[in-house]
């Protein structure tokens, strides 16, 4: 079952900050140097200075980006930066944006609270992608020093009537309690209503309990990390209780049936590649695919999308031609993949394109992609076909986007997609709300 729990979440002091436009920041690792220096200049409360904090040559055990950032904090909220809410609440959060690629003016709803860590294993809680250990590390570091969980993981969770969401309705009417636009996402609008009505946080938390299947949209790293620190606390503190808040991990909570949830495809640029060319790739290709080439960008991009529910289908751009590769049966996964996956996996579009293409015909391993030998990874397509187009690159390989009931399928099979396979938009903030988790802190 999934226990999830109000909180007395800290947060930004309009009064002392400004604007909130000012302090807060995308997720740390959607942050490139540039954004981090922009976000630094912003403000000198910029949560990026916890989050994501510049490093320094004469940095040691006891000055360093982890001690820097907790001194920070302590320091905001004795200055009254930072506050905390007197008692324990839930936040609904609308994100209003418009869809890349389509001009769709969407909202997606979510509710922020605290949700009881627990291993995969058990069947809650899903993960849908594979971490890495460097950012764990990191991770670790950061939330050994603050004791404070400053981003919110991302869930999904399984509510096909939505009741959730209604029961948020009728206190998302008012004013937001935060209004506010990141710099690094500027066409998306983030709404936060502080909920404190006992009846609605016990019906929200009725409403969830029952839940399993809960899948980790964004905010792998971040949860692993967090059940690390928990059994570390668990250890160090044998007379712990259920209600230490360093059982938890502060999270954005997503119906799977929202109407705003968007998943955006991830496209693959191949450059530095000498093994094959352009035309070798499309006649090897035939054997699985139909391929037909297109006459434009638009009309390829258009097809793609008008097939996105009827067939696995690839996008491929070589400079000088533009070109719709169909898969024709998907058995073929069955003669390429050889260690066991579940056929929900080998249906992923994502999956055929490295499994059949990169690595079958055009011969790049995993552990090669793993490390990026060959291979960017693009949101946006345009500087893709700009870069093949100038020889600064070799191909472009267009995907359509995963879908919402596709991650579901694989996560609860056990299995991890692809690297960046999932593109969730937009992100969820980073600098809205703080769950302390220190020894002293409990939740109700």
């Amino acid at each position: 079952m999934a226990v999830v729990k109000p909180f007395r979440a800290v947060r930004y002091n309009p009064a002392k900050v400004g604007p909130l436009d000012k302090v807060i920041a995308l997720p740390y690792d959607r942050i490139d140097e540039k954004l981090q220096e922009t976000y630094y200049n912003l403000s000198p409360y910029n949560v990026v200075r916890m989050s994501l904090g510049k490093r320094f040559p004469d940095d040691n055990e006891t000055n360093n980006v982890y001690t820097r950032a907790r001194k920070y904090f302590d320091e905001w909220l004795k200055e009254g930066i930072l506050t905390r809410d007197p008692k324990p609440c839930f936040y609904a959060y609308t994100e209003e944006f418009t869809v890349p690629g389509t001009g769709d003016r969407l909202a997606r709803r979510g509710v922020i609270g605290m949700i009881k860590l627990v291993p995969f294993d058990e069947g809650t809680i899903l993960p849908h992608e594979r971490t890495l250990s460097g950012p764990k590390v990191d991770r670790l570091n950061l939330l050994r020093a603050m004791e404070v969980h400053l981003g919110q993981i991302f869930i999904l969770y399984p509510d096909p009537e939505n009741r959730i969401n209604q029961l948020l309705d009728a206190h998302i009417q008012r004013e937001p309690d935060i209004d506010a636009v990141a710099v690094g996402e500027a066409d998306v609008r983030h709404k936060v209503w502080v909920i404190d009505d006992p009846k609605v946080l016990a019906a929200i938390q009725q409403e969830m309990a029952p839940k399993r299947n809960l899948i980790i949209a964004d905010g792998h790293h971040r949860y692993e990390t967090a059940l690390a620190y928990r059994d570390e606390m668990r250890a160090k503190h044998p007379d712990w209780t259920e209600q230490h808040a360093f059982n938890y991990v502060m999270a954005t909570l997503v119906s799977m049936s929202d109407p705003g949830l968007v998943i955006l495809p991830t496209h693959r640029l191949i450059h530095s590649y000498t093994r094959m060319s352009a035309g070798e790739i499309l006649e090897k290709a035939r054997q699985y695919f139909d391929v037909q080439e297109m006459p434009s960008r638009e009309a390829l991009e258009a097809k793609m999308r008008e097939l996105a529910n009827q067939a696995h289908v690839i996008g491929f751009y070589d400079g000088k031609g533009y070109y719709l590769l169909t898969l024709r049966d998907l058995a073929a996964m069955d003669q390429v993949v050889k260690e066991p996956r579940a056929p929900e996996w080998k249906a992923l579009d994502v999956s055929i394109l490295h499994e059949l293409i990169l690595e079958h015909i055009m011969g790049l391993t995993k552990e090669s992609i793993e490390r990026k030998e060959n291979i960017d990874y693009l949101r946006d397509p345009g500087p893709g076909y700009a870069a093949v187009s100038a020889g600064e690159a070799n191909f472009l390989f267009l995907l359509n986007p995963t879908k919402p009931q596709q991650v579901a399928a694989c996560a609860a099979k056990g299995e991890k997609m692809p690297q960046k396979s999932t593109d969730f938009y937009p992100k969820v903030l980073t600098g809205l709300t703080f769950a302390p988790i220190r020894w002293e802190d409990k939740l109700e």
